[in-house]
């Protein structure tokens, strides 16, 4: 399964200016504090009046509002630090929860159709 291509957006409710950084993190899959700490840097180190400060204006004018994804959470497992993602420990953690969940409805299934009443049921509606 291919994922959608990530649309560049900018996430307001997540933001603490006006969701550009967050919205860039979430687009090239990094760390938001990470995306703040180099963007406020940039600014910074240039001057107030900087090409940084004036690209993150002209973000902020263009880019769509974005909202963030709930879909279906699938584990994405971070590598390196500043990746974004869940910690392989967590996403361990929440796939066994869900195998167990799993397993669990599997043995009531499973307890449910080696039952008497099942098979009196099956005759029953076979006649």
């Amino acid at each position: 399964m291919k994922d959608k291509p990530r649309q560049l957006v900018r996430l307001p409710e997540q933001g603490k200016v006006a969701g550009v950084c967050a919205g860039l993190a979430e687009h090239f899959n990094l760390e938001v504090w990470l995306v703040r700490i180099v963007t406020l840097s940039a600014i910074l180190l240039t001057g107030i009046f900087s090409l940084p400060l004036l690209l993150y204006i002209i973000a902020w004018v263009l880019l769509d509002k974005g909202s963030t994804r709930q879909e279906t959470h699938q584990p994405e497992l971070k590598t390196k630090v500043w990746q974004a993602g869940d910690s392989p420990q967590k996403a361990m953690t929440e796939v066994s929860t869900r195998f167990r969940n799993l397993e669990l409805r599997l043995r009531r299934l499973e307890k449910h159709v080696t039952s008497d009443a099942f098979h009196l049921k099956r005759e029953i509606n076979n006649l």
